[in-house]
């Protein structure tokens, strides 16, 4: 089993997807991030895990993902079956997915 890790190791990469959606819709668009992480993504050469947060407000939703390779996000991106899921988070929110490398993590003492 995975667990998310982060530490700045440079062996993962973490994508970044944060939505701007009408609070009206924020639980939809979730519940069609976590349908395709578990129809999709997660069977994808590379994932290694995927957490979607909600915003208190409403007004957000983040997808923080981790997968081994900037490689391995490109090939799943250009996947028929992820396009179909971006394309219905797409109607429901605004996204902004952007790629990371950990660069420091502190835990409290």
């Amino acid at each position: 089993m995975s667990e998310t890790t982060i530490r700045p190791s440079g062996h993962l990469v973490t994508l970044i997807n944060t939505f701007e959606v009408d609070p009206a819709k924020q639980e939809e668009l979730a519940t069609v991030l976590n349908e395709g992480l578990d129809k999709v993504f997660r069977h994808r050469p590379g994932f290694v895990s995927a957490h979607i947060l909600a915003s208190k407000d409403g007004s957000r939703v983040v997808n923080y993902a981790q997968w081994r390779s900037p490689e391995d996000v490109q090939a799943t991106l250009a996947d028929p079956a992820a396009q179909e899921y971006a394309r219905r988070t797409g109607a429901l929110g605004k996204p902004a997915p952007v790629v990371y490398t950990v660069v420091s993590a502190v835990n409290a003492p």
